[in-house]
Formats: structure tokens, sequence, C-alpha cells
């Protein structure tokens, strides 16, 4: 309670012009009351007039009329009213307010409130205040505002974009704002009206509730209507639900689950499913496309070293996903790949648990797949290690065990086919002064197999062991560098010639048709190579700067003293061996081969700005090039960017079917960017003439809101020609409306 001295009774008992009085409260807290105008004391309440500023604890109070109560601590302002307090101010023409506790009432408001937002890459974030006007506005102590007949934004308070008008609604600074009966306006027109909304009022912008609405249009699926629930319990917790309804098709649900309980260990949950009405074949039946996938990931640290990673996908078809995929990257991949590992490293050794397993898609009429199972695997090994501090003798090994299992269209394999491998390995390098080193290595391999394949390559149960030696001699020459030095300038230039010579040699492994490809394992076989090429690098060095390897250029090549690899190469097929997907990821052998295909590898990278590569493979038994690849990314200045990617397989169609495709992206900006934004991209088919993607999005942000605007076409033959036509209102600090969802944004 405020005690008042004496020399403050004696100024006050009369009217007086411009005073400041300092009235003291227990706790160490004064009360400062100034004005320009007359002061009057009545009993505990003071009273003062003309630009009156009431200072207490932090919190000020200025206005035309005030009475102060020094007992309760009430008071009462009228006129002008200003109240501040660290992110507040309000605006009013009364009010009441107790500095105590400090709950008050305002009349006809105008305030803001001061949020610090963190960056989000995910939601347009602006700086600007919370703005809002109200005809009566309840402060309690608890950092809450009631607020009556008012109207809220983040824009410009005299010309703002977007307002969301609400006959009641509740502020918990630094945390919530929640309407009641809400409208959204876009430039003072009602679109959207909602029973309830929240949206986050602090640094972070979590907060659950429902979603605003999705709503769109699509060629195949018709007008899109959907919603979703997020939900954010904890600070490491969140969860969004939703389901949207097809009216040409049939509807979609959509799950996320993201944890993150402690700090090393983190989980991730999606799940995207359709239930389709389904389309008209040839027939005229209905013929349902839809399904669902999933992915589960997991990753943690756990004690004592050990580390564990769950990445579990599962797709019911690829109908499905070519059908229903969001977007052309997700709808062509034909791929669906599991595992689950618990590892460990220590003192040079490496013990690991995993399941693995591998689905690919091959036809979608009629399906079929190839799918390749590792569970459960355990694998132990060594790095290489010298026993011997003065003898350069480095020993170490690989072992495993595990079941395996394949299915394909024309082999199902027992559910666990055991398969036990152990390999030592004994390591020497040699070095002949500072001009060559030399390092060689010898490994002997066993592995049995709990299953094979007979002489007309159907299953059998018979096991199979395989005894292989392995031998390597890699040859380092000295790498020849050259300095260029310009006179009068300060950039600097190095080049360098880094030749390589490898010999291998692999023995042992007999009846190779009959061993089962359960993974690259099993394709090891006989070889007698020699691998050679050579690597020039180009390096840039200004001033003091670190030097940049601006050019690399690198030729490969592998000749095979053993043509038919003991016998592994089967005449007018697909051969996959070890010994030739090493060098190339393209099959190259349909025969007996010689030599491997020449691989060039030119790449430029000046500094960030640009980034181009260039691939080339030609193959000297065809005499021509049979793939070729180039990249090119730009982003010369500012925010402009744009991507060129054009690829060429014209080998055998037996290895692979011929290709010819070409991708390019344009754009500037990002999708929250201040100002204009704009990207566009197109995917086409040169071998079958035909445009497979097209995308454009167009995207305007303002201080407090933004606009976007996409078109995507997606045509992949007859299961799916679809146009797509988006947009989506960015909101600032609150999210986006429309059905341009975050994953989907092409920036």
């Amino acid at each position: 309670m405020f005690a008042l001295c004496a020399t403050s009774l004696l100024v006050l008992a009369a009217p007086s012009e411009a005073q400041q009085v300092r009235l003291p409260s227990g706790k160490g807290q004064y009360a400062e009351l100034s004005s320009d105008g007359p002061q009057t004391h009545k009993g505990d309440v003071f009273i003062a007039d003309k630009n009156v500023d009431l200072l207490y604890a932090g919190m000020r109070l200025r206005a035309d009329h005030v009475e102060y109560n020094d007992a309760t601590h009430d008071s009462l302002a009228q006129g002008h009213v200003q109240f501040d307090f660290e992110n507040e101010h309000l605006e009013a023409d009364e009010a009441h307010y107790n500095f105590t506790t400090g709950a008050g009432t305002f009349i006809n408001v105008r305030g803001n409130i001061r949020i610090l937002r963190r960056p989000n890459p995910m939601v347009l974030v602006s700086a600007n205040p919370l703005y809002f006007e109200a005809r009566r506005v309840e402060r309690y102590g608890d950092n809450m505002f009631v607020v009556h007949q008012a109207w809220i934004t983040v824009c410009d308070q005299q010309r703002p974009t977007w307002q969301m008008y609400a006959p009641h609604a509740k502020i918990h600074l630094n945390k919530t704002v929640a309407l009641v009966s809400a409208n959204f306006r876009l430039f003072r027109v009602p679109l959207i009206w909602l029973p309830y909304a929240t949206a986050p009022a602090g640094q972070k912008i979590r907060q659950s509730g429902f979603l605003l609405p999705d709503i769109g249009d699509s060629s195949i699926k018709g007008y899109i209507f959907g919603d979703a629930y997020y939900w954010a319990p904890t600070t490491w917790a969140d969860a969004t639900i939703g389901a949207q309804d097809f009216t040409k098709r049939g509807s979609s649900q959509r799950a996320e689950i993201r944890l993150r309980p402690f700090e090393n260990t983190s989980f991730s949950y999606t799940y995207y499913g359709v239930i389709d009405r389904g389309v008209r074949d040839s027939t005229g039946a209905l013929e349902s496309q839809g399904g669902h996938q999933q992915r589960l990931e997991v990753q943690s640290l756990l004690p004592h070293g050990w580390r564990f990673v769950t990445d579990y996908n599962q797709l019911s078809s690829l109908t499905f996903r070519l059908a229903f995929a969001d977007t052309y990257g997700d709808a062509i991949n034909s791929e669906v790949n599991s595992a689950v590992f618990l590892s460990n490293n220590f003192r040079g050794f490496s013990l690991n648990f995993a399941a693995i397993n591998d689905k690919s898609f091959l036809t979608i009429s009629p399906e079929t797949s190839v799918s390749l199972r590792n569970l459960p695997e355990a694998r132990f090994g060594s790095v290489e290690q010298a026993p011997w501090r003065n003898l350069p003798v480095y020993f170490s090994f690989d072992s495993s065990t595990g079941a395996l299992h394949r299915q394909d269209e024309f082999l199902n394999t027992p559910e666990a086919v055991q398969r036990t491998e152990i390999a030592p390995k004994v390591t020497v390098p040699l070095h002949f002064g500072p001009w060559l080193n030399v390092t060689a290595s010898g490994a002997v391999r066993s592995t049995r197999y709990g299953a094979s394949l007979d002489a007309a390559g159907n299953l059998s149960t018979q096991s199979m062991v395989r005894n292989d030696g392995e031998f390597t001699l890699e040859l380092r020459p000295p790498t020849l560098e050259r300095y260029f030095d310009r006179p009068k300038s300060k950039r600097k230039y190095k080049h360098t010639i880094e030749p390589e010579l490898t010999y291998r040699y692999v023995s042992g492994i007999n009846d190779f048709e009959r061993f089962i490809r359960f993974d690259s394992d099993a394709t090891l076989s006989n070889t007698n190579e020699v691998e050679y090429g050579f690597t020039q690098r180009l390096y840039v060095k200004s001033g003091d700067d670190q030097p940049l390897e601006f050019l690399t250029w690198s030729v490969l090549q592998k000749h095979y003293f053993d043509p038919t690899f003991g016998g592994a190469i089967v005449n007018g097929t697909r051969n996959v061996l070890q010994a030739l997907d090493s060098v190339t990821p393209f099959a190259f052998a349909t025969g007996p081969r010689n030599s491997s295909p020449i691989v060039g590898d030119f790449k430029i990278t000046p500094g960030g700005k640009y980034d181009a590569e260039q691939l080339i493979e030609y193959d000297p038994q065809l005499n021509k090039i049979v793939a070729e690849g180039t990249l090119l990314k730009v982003k010369p200045y500012g925010e402009f960017f744009a991507t060129v990617a054009h690829f060429h397989i014209q080998d055998d169609p037996v290895l692979q079917p011929l290709s010819n495709q070409v991708r390019a992206l344009i754009g500037y900006g990002s999708f929250n960017r201040k100002g204009f934004n704009f990207t566009g991209g197109v995917s086409y088919d040169i071998q079958n003439s035909a445009l497979q993607n097209q995308i454009a999005q167009v995207t305007y942000n303002g201080s407090c809101c933004g606009l976007s605007f996409e078109y995507r076409r997606i045509a992949l033959g007859q299961v799916r020609t679809e146009n797509q036509f988006r947009l989506a209102l960015n909101i600032a600090n609150i999210g986006t409306f429309g059905n341009l969802r975050r994953q989907e944004k092409i920036f």
C-alpha cells in the first residue's frame, strides 16, 4: 500500500500547475505522477488533468484525465488514453486499470503487440506487430486480453491488406490468438467464415487446431475440398491428420507425425492413401487406381557408441504412385527401399545388425516386380590394422550371416535362405621413393548359400559354397604439377595430373550361373582385369583465400584379359557383374568383353555461381557414345537461378531401354521471399516426343501476406494425364490457405 510523505500531502492539498509527485509503495516500487494541468487529492485518490503521465513498475498510463487510488492501485483514465508495458501498446477513449493485478478494461481500443518471430522457411514471417481495434478490451494479469467486437491484422494499420473480424477473441501474449465466429477479409471483402480460429502469437509458430481449408481443381480428380488438424501437444512432438474429397475420383487421407523426445533421437511417420472410385477401361468397367504409401524414419544415438536407424517404406502398387503422386519426381520413382540397422564402431572394429528390403516395380499391366530381402543380417569386420609397429603389413576382415529371400515373376525362394561369409584380407603398402607408391592386397573369401539354382535355372534346396581368392595391385605414380603465376595479378593457378593404375584378379568362382541373385554379393565373378585412367585438376587461388578446385576432368577404362569372366557371361542377355558395374552404373555386356566403355567426367565449379558437369561413355566395341549426361546450374546474381539437365542412353535395347530426356528449371526468389518470385520448369522425353511434366509457379509476397499461383501438368501415358491449378494465400505468421502444400513447393 502506498504511504504518502508529509511533503506530498501538503503539496497536493490544493490545485497546482505542472507538478510531478513520486508515491512510494511497499516492495520498493514507486508511482510517478506528472501532468501539465492541476492535480488534486481526495482521500486516497489523486486526480490530475492535461497530459497526465503515470509510471509504475515499467507500466505507463497517459491520458487527458487520470484518477489514481494509492490504496487499491486502481486508476481511471479518460481522453486520449495510452497504455504501454513491455511489448504492449494500447490507445483508448477510456481505461480502468489496476497496477498491482495487471487487470483492466479499455473502451474503443486501438492497440498493437510486438512479437519476436523466429525465421521459418515454411511460413511467411513478418516483423510487423499484431495490430487490433476493438470496442472493448479486458486485460488480465496472466498476460491475456479478451477482445470484443474486434478486427486483427499484422498488416499496415492504416491500409491493411487482410483482417480477421471477430465478435469475441482472446490474445495470450507470446502464445496464441483465438477468435470465435471469425471471418477473414481480403481488402475488406469477406472471404472465409470460421466458427473458431487460432493463430500463434509468439516466437514458436506452432499451435494446435484445424488448418485452413484446402480447395483446388484437377482435370482427373475434379474439385478438391479438404482440411487437416494440426496437433502440437509439446515442444518436441506434433502431428497433422487430414483428408480430401475428389469429386471425380473419391477421397484421400494424409497423416504426418514428428517426434524429437531426446536431443539425439528423432521420429517421423508419413501416410498418404486414396480410396478411388476408379476410371473406366477400354471395356467401360471401372478400374480402381487407389492405394497407399507410408514411410517411417527413426534415428537415435544410443549409449556406448550404438546408433539405431530405421527407414521403412511401403507402397501398395506402382499404379497408385503414378496416378496420385503429388509431384512428377515422386510419380516416376519405381523403387521402394527399406532399411533398419543397429551399429557400433569401436577400436577399429564394426558390428552391425540390419534388416534390408528392396522392391523394384518393372511393369504396371500386369504389375511385376523384384523383391529382395535380407532379414535378419549381422556383420562384423575391422579396418586395416598393423599388429607390428615397424612392419607395414595390415590385416582386416569382413564377416556376415543372414537370411535372404528373392521373389520375382519367375522365382520365389524360401522365406529364409541362409548365407554366411567370411573374408580375411592382408594389405602391404610399398613406397619406392617419392615417385611411386604401390599397394598390394590379398583376400580369401568363403561364402555358403543355403539354396541355389540347378542346371535348368530352377530353384534347388541344395546348398552351395563359394571359395575364391582375390588379389589387387594398385600403382600410384607421382602427381604431375605445374604452377601458373601471372605478373601483377593476385590470382594463382595450379594444374595437376593424377594417373591411376589398378590390377585385379579373382579366381575360384565356379558354377556362377547357379547362384541366386540376392544382391550385389552374388554377382562376384572371376576376373583378370586392369583399370587405368587419370584425373586432371585446375586450382585457382585469389590472394589469401583458400584454393578453389575450378576444373576436374577424369577419364577411366578397364581392360579384361578374361572376356568371359570365368564363364559367367551369357550371350544375348543383360549381364550384371561386379567387374562390370564398378566402372559404370549402366550395364554394357551382352556377350564377352575385352574392355569397358571409356568413362569421362568433366566438372566446372567456379566459386558457386556456376556449376557444370558433362558425363560421356564411349564404347570402343560399338564405336559410338552409349551414354551422355549434362548438368548445368547457374546462379549469376541475386535470387536468379536456372538448372538444365540432359541425359541420353543409346546402347543395346537388351541392356536398358533407349532414353533421351531433358529437364529445365528456371526461377527467381523463393516461396516466402518478399516481393515477386517465379519458377518454371519442363521435362521433355525426346525419344518419345512427349512433354511429361510442366510446372509454373508465381508468388508475390508483401509485408503481411502473399499470393501464389501454380500450374502443373503431369503426363504419364495411359495411367495419368493431369492438369492441376493451385492457388495459395500466404498469411504472414499464420500459414497458407489453399492447395499448394509446403512439400510440393518447387523453389
